[in-house]
């Protein structure tokens, strides 16, 4: 994942630290050598991609992908995405949803509020690391637009 600009980064907003450690090990895996920037909660998450002034103009000309659990401590993923999505600067960046949750309707709800990818964390760990590495394809395709100025 290489742009002619700033190259992305990977947000990963993952409260379990060993789901953390099996997502970013599958992920180097596969070749990607992306900075990683890790957060264990919501609220840390939201307060780097929008910025002290929580305008989002801290993500402007930035080029991330974020990987969102749905479960976090603080908040649920849903609210972080609708977040995300409802703001000018951060709209666009595309977001892989990783959880455990394989509820229909939490899948629609989260396409429907611009969720690009949604994967189900398989609960056997042979099954997770391979369907983190399945994401290599995809990583290796997309075209990742910077935040609006």
């Amino acid at each position: 994942m290489a742009r002619d600009t700033e190259p992305v980064r990977i947000v990963m907003i993952e409260d379990d630290e060993g789901h953390a450690r099996l997502i970013e090990k599958n992920i180097r895996r596969t070749g990607v050598t992306n900075d990683i920037v890790p957060f264990v909660d919501g609220t840390s998450a939201l307060a780097y991609l929008f910025g002290p002034d929580g305008t989002g103009r801290a993500s402007m000309r930035r080029a991330l992908l974020i990987l969102l659990d749905l479960n976090l401590p603080d908040m649920t993923g849903i609210d972080i995405l609708a977040r995300l999505k409802a703001n000018p600067h951060t709209r666009r960046f595309p977001v892989v949803v990783l959880t455990t949750t394989d509820d229909r309707q939490e899948i629609r709800r989260c396409y429907d509020i611009g969720a690009n990818v949604y994967v189900t964390k398989p609960v056997n760990y042979d099954s997770f690391a391979a369907a983190i590495r399945k994401l290599e394809l995809l990583f290796s395709v997309m075209q990742i637009p910077e935040a609006e100025a």
